[in-house]
């Protein structure tokens, strides 16, 4: 964004954006936040930013079981309830999984079967580890490039931190990953749905996903969680989670 365009979105002047980027000018606490708004900087980016200019954060990061968090998480709950007998789980900005409904952990355990879930499992991981998701997925290949660009594009406000630049060199280390992916445009265009399909023990399982965010949080982990909840493509999935519910 140009400082013009900035600087006409924000209705502050050219001159002061131009002063403020360069140095010249102090920015205050409020201007910076005003700024990091129009910008659509997330709330942990804002924090160093006001850090930068000289000034204390002003947005928590709570633990998602704190207590002032309580009510989120009634919904949170309430929202993976509803979504029974299909799976549905919560994470965070790298994909570490929070906490599931039912239907996710009985459908993990029927993939898995006695191998142990990671601790903290994390969603891109499992799907590329040999040994854990990647086995059952019909159409890994499609599924696998589709989600390293997700990890790209869906790093919060477009910042690949140290965290998700660490997640994307783990999955780029496993085997048979072609290194292409790691190169792949991160601003092109995505085909609207990925479908994802599992199978085990002949059975087949064909899911499209939806990811729910928090309209205006303030606090950064509530900005940061993502709700992915899986849908059943056709009558035999219905039948087959159905089986995994009796």
């Amino acid at each position: 964004m140009s400082q013009l365009a900035l600087a006409i979105e924000a209705k502050v002047s050219p001159r002061h954006v131009s002063f403020v980027e360069t140095g010249r000018a102090q920015p205050s606490r409020e201007m910076v936040l005003h700024l990091a708004t129009t910008l659509g900087v997330p709330l942990r980016e804002q924090n160093g930013l006001l850090l930068a200019a000289g000034y204390a954060p002003i947005f928590r990061e709570s633990r998602l079981d704190a207590p002032e968090l309580r009510t989120v998480r009634i919904a949170l709950d309430a929202m993976l309830a509803k979504h029974e007998p299909y799976p549905a789980v919560v994470m965070n900005r790298v994909w570490d999984i929070l906490t599931t409904n039912a239907a996710a952990g009985r459908f993990f355990q029927h993939l898995l079967g006695d191998v142990p879930m990671p601790s903290p499992a994390n969603v891109v991981r499992m799907m590329f580890d040999p040994g854990g998701l990647r086995p059952f997925v019909r159409n890994w290949p499609e599924v696998a490039e589709a989600l390293v660009r997700r990890v790209h594009r869906e790093a919060v406000g477009g910042v690949t931190d140290d965290a998700t630049a660490a997640l994307l060199a783990d999955v780029m280390a496993y085997p048979d990953v072609p290194e292409r992916w790691a190169d792949a445009d991160p601003d092109a265009p995505l085909v609207p749905v990925v479908p994802v399909e599992f199978a085990k023990d002949g059975r087949s399982y064909a899911f499209f996903s939806a990811v729910t965010t928090l309209g205006t949080p303030q606090d950064v982990t509530l900005q940061e969680l993502r709700i992915e909840s899986f849908f059943p493509i056709g009558e035999e999935t219905e039948r087959n989670i159905a089986r995994l519910s009796s």
